[in-house]
C-alpha cells in the first residue's frame, strides 16, 4: 500500500512540476480556444550562462517547419566555414583544332544552389534569367579558347548529389510549386520558372502563354478556372516534365503569373546553355543531355576533361543569410546535402544524399555535446511534416552558436531582424522588440514556430517556440505568439 502511495505521489509530481514553472503568459495562450488539442513548446535561455529562464513542455518532439533551417545553416557554417564557396566548372574532352571542339562540353556541378539565383542579382526586382552574368562569362571563356563549333553535346554532370531532389517525405501539394524545388548537383535560377497566363471571364479556362525561362520539355495539363479568388497550384513529380495546373486564378488578367519548380535543372541547364551558344554562333552538333540520362542508358564514360572556366558562388555566409532571411528551401536542402559529402558509407550501405547529410548533422552536434535524440530530419528545409525537433535542442544549439562557435557572427547575422526585414519583417513591427529580435520563422499547415535571439536590458536570450495542430488560421496563431513574446520580454 505504501509503495502504491509513493508511486502515485511521484507521478503527480511529474505532471504538476512543469505546470508550476509555466509562465502566466503561456497559460493565457494555452487557454485560447484554438489551442485546445494543440501541441505547444517553449524554451527561453540566458545565452551567457545557458540557464533556462522560461520553459514549457520543452522536450516534446514537434514539427519545426522552416525553423529547421537554423540547424541546416548552423551545421554548414560550422563544418564548411563562413567563407566557403561552391564551384561550378565548364570542361571539355577531346581536342580543339581550327576552332572545332571534337568532343563534348561538360558542366560539372558542385552542388551550388545559388548559380544564377535572383537573390544575388544586381536588381532583384527586375531580374530575369537572361540578365545573369555566368552565361556570358562561360561564352567569353569558350571564345577565348577558340571554340566556334562543338561536334558533341553539352553534357550536365550533376552526379555529386543523387537523383532524390525532393525528399520522399514531402507532401503532394508541395511537389511542383516554386517554394519546393528539388536540390540537385546542378541547380540554376533558384530552380524556378514563371508561368504566364491570360485569363478571361469567371468560369473560363485560362490560356497558357509561356514560361520564363522557356522550358520546352514542360507540358501543362490545365484544369485552372478563372474566378474572383486566387488559389492555384502547379503540381508535378521531380524529373518529370508533366505539370498539372489546379485551382482558380483571378479573372480578366492579361498577364497573370504563377511560379513553379524546374523539374530537371541539370538537363535544363544543358539545354539552356546549348541555346545560348547557338545564339552566339557556336554550333553544337548533338542534343543536350545529362549524367542521369547517359548513365541510365549505359552510355556514360569516364574520360579525361580539361577545364575551361570555373564559376564560384557567393560565400556561405551570404548563402546562409539568404537561406534564413527569405526561408529559401532549395538553399537549406543543398547545405545539408553538401555537408553530407563528408559522410563515408559503411560497407554495402546504400544511403541517399539527404541521408548522408542528416548523419553528418547528427554526428556533428552529438560531438558538440548536444542531445540529438529529439532531432529527426528528412531534409534541411523543414518542408517534410515528418521532421521533428524539440525546443530544448534548438535552444541549446542557439546557445552554442552564440557562445562557442567560431562562426557565431555569421550565424547571428543570417537571422532576420523582426519587424525590419525578411520573412519576419511584419512580426513585432512597431513594438518595443522591433529590431531587438533576430528570429527564424517556420510555417506549414498546422505549424507556426520561431527561433532565434532577443536582446533585452543588455542581455541576450535564446528563444525557441513551437505551436502545432492549432485550430485557427496561421495569421491568428502568429498574433498569439507575437503577444506571448511581448509579454515575456
Amino acid at each position: 500500500m505504501i509503495k502504491k502511495i509513493l508511486c502515485a505521489a511521484l507521478l503527480l509530481g511529474c505532471f504538476s512540476q512543469p505546470q508550476a514553472q509555466t509562465p502566466q503568459p503561456v497559460k493565457q495562450l494555452l487557454n485560447a480556444p484554438y489551442m485546445k488539442g494543440a501541441t505547444f513548446s517553449i524554451v527561453v535561455k540566458d545565452v551567457q550562462d545557458g540557464k533556462t529562464v522560461y520553459s514549457y513542455d520543452e522536450d516534446r518532439e514537434v514539427s519545426p517547419a522552416s525553423v529547421l533551417k537554423t540547424v541546416a545553416t548552423a551545421t554548414a557554417l560550422e563544418i564548411l566555414g563562413d567563407d566557403y564557396r561552391y564551384a561550378t566548372s565548364l570542361e571539355h574532352d577531346g581536342s580543339i583544332k581550327e576552332g572545332v571542339l571534337n568532343g563534348n562540353l561538360y558542366i560539372r556541378g558542385g552542388g551550388d544552389p545559388s548559380l544564377g539565383s535572383s537573390h544575388f542579382a544586381p536588381d532583384r526586382n527586375r531580374y530575369t534569367p537572361a540578365q545573369n552574368t555566368f552565361i556570358p562569362e562561360w561564352i567569353a571563356a569558350l571564345k577565348k579558347a577558340g571554340i566556334r563549333k562543338i561536334t558533341g553535346a553539352v553534357v550536365a554532370d550533376e552526379r555529386i548529389f543523387d537523383t532524390e531532389g525532393a525528399s520522399i517525405k514531402w507532401l503532394r501539394e508541395d511537389m511542383g510549386n516554386y517554394y519546393a524545388p528539388g536540390s540537385y548537383g546542378l541547380s540554376v535560377f533558384d530552380n524556378m520558372y514563371k508561368l504566364s497566363l491570360k485569363t478571361g471571364a469567371a468560369g473560363t479556362r485560362p490560356e497558357v502563354v509561356g514560361t520564363d525561362p522557356a522550358i520546352p520539355s514542360l507540358r501543362f495539363i490545365n484544369y485552372l478556372k478563372a474566378s474572383l479568388s486566387d488559389s492555384a497550384y502547379i503540381i508535378g513529380a521531380p524529373l518529370s516534365g508533366e505539370r498539372y495546373l489546379q485551382g482558380v486564378v483571378p479573372a480578366n488578367r492579361e498577364n497573370y503569373v504563377l511560379k513553379g519548380d524546374i523539374p530537371d535543372p541539370a538537363l535544363f541547364l544543358a539545354e539552356y546553355l546549348t541555346g545560348c551558344l547557338e545564339h552566339e554562333g557556336i554550333v553544337v552538333g548533338k542534343e543536350p543531355t545529362c549524367y542521369r540520362i547517359e548513365s541510365e542508358a549505359g552510355r556514360w564514360k569516364t574520360v579525361e576533361r580539361k577545364p575551361v572556366v570555373t564559376t564560384y558562388s557567393p560565400t556561405l555566409k551570404e548563402i546562409a543569410s539568404v537561406t534564413n532571411h527569405v526561408s529559401h528551401n532549395l538553399f537549406a536542402d543543398a547545405l545539408v546535402k553538401t555537408v553530407g559529402l563528408q559522410y563515408v558509407p559503411r560497407k554495402n550501405e546504400v544511403i541517399s544524399s539527404f541521408g548522408r547529410g542528416v548523419q553528418v548533422v547528427l554526428d556533428h552536434w552529438r560531438k558538440k555535446g548536444l542531445d540529438v535524440y529529439p532531432l529527426r530530419m528528412y531534409d534541411g528545409s523543414g518542408l517534410a511534416p515528418a521532421d521533428k525537433v524539440s525546443a530544448e535542442f534548438i535552444a541549446d544549439l542557439l546557445v552554442y552558436m552564440a557562445t562557442k562557435s567560431e562562426v557565431s557572427e555569421a550565424f547571428f547575422e543570417s537571422l532576420p531582424q523582426a519587424g525590419v526585414e525578411g520573412s519576419v519583417r511584419n512580426l513585432l513591427k512597431g513594438s518595443k522588440l522591433q529590431g531587438k529580435a533576430r528570429l527564424k520563422s517556420g510555417g506549414i499547415t498546422g505549424v507556426r514556430s520561431y527561433a532565434g535571439y532577443i536582446d533585452k536590458d543588455g542581455k541576450r536570450y535564446a528563444v525557441a517556440v513551437f505551436s502545432n495542430n492549432y485550430s485557427c488560421s496561421m495569421g491568428q496563431m502568429t498574433k498569439g505568439l507575437e503577444k506571448l513574446l511581448l509579454q515575456l520580454f
